[in-house]
């Protein structure tokens, strides 16, 4: 059911502490650690609690928890100094957009020039 821990899903696994990760912030709703895979010097992911596929089925069900994951990540990239900077948030929905964990999840990608478009 939507909403509800999946039990094949890694993000499932971060937020209930069964697979480990590098958590820089924990709120109620929402979990941010860095990316195993970084593609930029700051690349933190920032996941609901609850489990959604992606961003669109998370802001239909749960719009003030998708609130709280984008809040999250403003706060991730304050913390990690690349507000002044520049930084993107961004969510692949769908495999053919680079996702890959079907657990609605936000990307915080600053620290280096992020070109426009991006590709």
């Amino acid at each position: 059911m939507a909403g509800e821990p999946q039990a094949d899903c890694l993000f499932c696994k971060i937020v209930s502490g069964d697979v480990p990760a590098t958590v820089v912030r924990e709120t109620e709703t929402a979990v941010a650690f860095r990316d195993i895979n970084p593609q930029a010097p700051t690349h933190i992911l920032v996941i609901p609690k609850v489990h959604h596929p992606d961003a669109a089925a998370l802001a239909a069900a749960e719009p003030a928890i998708l609130a709280d994951v984008v809040r999250e990540a403003g706060e991730v990239a304050r913390e990690e100094k690349v507000d002044g900077t520049g930084y993107r948030i961004v969510f692949n929905t769908g495999s053919g957009a680079g996702q890959t964990v079907f657990h609605a999840h936000a990307h915080v990608l600053g620290g280096r020039g992020l070109q426009w478009p991006p590709g």
